[in-house]
């Protein structure tokens, strides 16, 4: 009789176990905790039951608005004539890179050729491109803290070093000329933000015209993130690095003040140095922002009266949380000059704001974000609040909270 020929067999639990494999070293990139944030909002929302009050979300960088009306109509009227889609450009649509270079003229009186702007995939992707063009592995990229996270964690991934300087409100939560000329060794970068998220001060137009000077004559790449132009509130007026210098790099987006965030469209002003560096690494890692996205937004530079509507009602927003707030117990807050966002130092509250921040949206329904996010050494005594929600939960915030530190 022919043998019968079997495959071997297992054990029922037993597994083979292969060699260890390696996960690259930016995969220890920090968390951007917000993030996290969000879904524990998400979570804690979608198991309240019937009638039960809201959530309201002051935890995220996101306008309430949609992408304005003629962004909308453009979108639609681009999708109805039946044109392909496709791949444009790596630096974006012409006609787009056209308008935002008349925006420079516009609103700075900069004059800007538009071989110099780069469309890119919401500043998010804007970021990477200027880092791995501007600096090496090694590199030493200066920013105040606090600061956005993902500078510090990009940076990280990519092999480069953050380096941080601690700032408070005596400094307006920006970095000073006196921090810099500190710094020995000089660091490769510095990273700008004015609006700056969390604290939303600004630089004076001479205090940035300070920096942008100072880092040209020193050999340090300027990156200048103004992501939050057009929402500003107060007497400190607006002003590109582009306009004090040209080797600096600026960052902007539609996603803030055109309210344009799921639709991913950013984009950096490079100097000429970087313009080829740049779009290389944008052919190679994203080939272009998505074109229906850019005719969408090329729209919404024109939509200026509802998007100044939505600005007024920001304002409101801003103008009701500074009342109510003192009087619910959040007495620090930091100056608020622009952006959305209100930086509170609770440490008469607590020293712990992730766990500050947890039990506030189990039991008062507000989500907000830990101060950890934005500073590691002092953010546990500090937490951001956002009001670019609607303007009615902005109204009802204080009075929850209140009822909730003092029931």
């Amino acid at each position: 009789m022919a043998r019968r020929h079997t495959q071997p067999t297992q054990a029922p639990h037993t597994r083979r176990r292969g060699a260890a494999m390696k996960v690259g070293r930016a995969g220890s990139a920090p968390p951007f905790l917000v993030m996290d944030v969000i879904a524990a909002a998400n979570a804690r929302a979608a198991s309240l039951p019937p009638g039960a009050p809201g959530i309201i979300r002051m935890e995220v960088g996101q306008p309430g608005t949609g992408a304005p009306r003629g962004a909308a109509e453009a979108a639609i009227r681009a999708l109805q004539a039946g044109a392909p889609m496709g791949y444009t450009e790596a630096f974006g649509l012409p006609s787009l890179r056209a308008r935002i270079a008349r925006h420079y003229q516009d609103r700075y009186g900069t004059t800007v050729d538009p071989a110099r702007i780069a469309v890119t995939v919401g500043a998010s992707g804007a970021f990477p491109l200027a880092f791995l063009a501007a600096f090496d592995p090694g590199d030493r990229v200066a920013m105040a803290a606090p600061f956005y996270p993902p500078y510090a964690n990009i940076l990280t991934a990519l092999g480069m070093t953050p380096v941080l300087l601690p700032c408070d409100a005596t400094t307006r939560f920006q970095p000073t000329i006196a921090m810099l000329e500190r710094m020995d060794p000089r660091p490769q970068g510095l990273i700008v933000a004015s609006p700056c998220n969390p604290a939303g001060t600004m630089l004076a137009p001479e205090d940035l015209a300070a920096i942008a000077r100072w880092c040209h004559a020193n050999g340090v790449r300027l990156v200048s993130d103004e992501i939050y132009h057009g929402l500003t509130w107060g007497t400190v007026a607006e002003s590109t690095a582009a306009g004090f210098s040209d080797s600096a790099v600026v960052v902007n987006s539609f996603s803030k003040y055109w309210s344009m965030t799921g639709w991913r469209v950013g984009w950096l002003l490079l100097p000429e140095d970087l313009v080829r560096p740049v779009e290389c690494l944008a052919q190679n890692m994203f080939i272009s922002a998505p074109h229906i996205a850019q005719v969408a937004a090329e729209a919404a530079m024109d939509c200026t009266d509802e998007l100044e509507a939505n600005k007024a009602a920001y304002a409101r927003s801003r103008a009701a949380l500074l009342e109510g707030l003192p009087r619910a117990g959040f007495t620090n807050i930091a100056a608020a000059d622009g952006a959305f966002y209100l930086w509170c130092d609770v440490g008469h509250l607590t020293n712990d704001s992730a766990e500050f921040c947890a039990r506030m949206l189990d039991q008062a329904g507000i989500a907000a974000t830990t101060g950890l996010d934005f500073d590691r050494d002092r953010g546990s005594r500090f937490l951001r609040f956002s009001y670019c929600g609607t303007e009615g939960d902005m109204a009802v915030a204080p009075g929850r909270l209140a009822a909730w530190l003092r029931p």
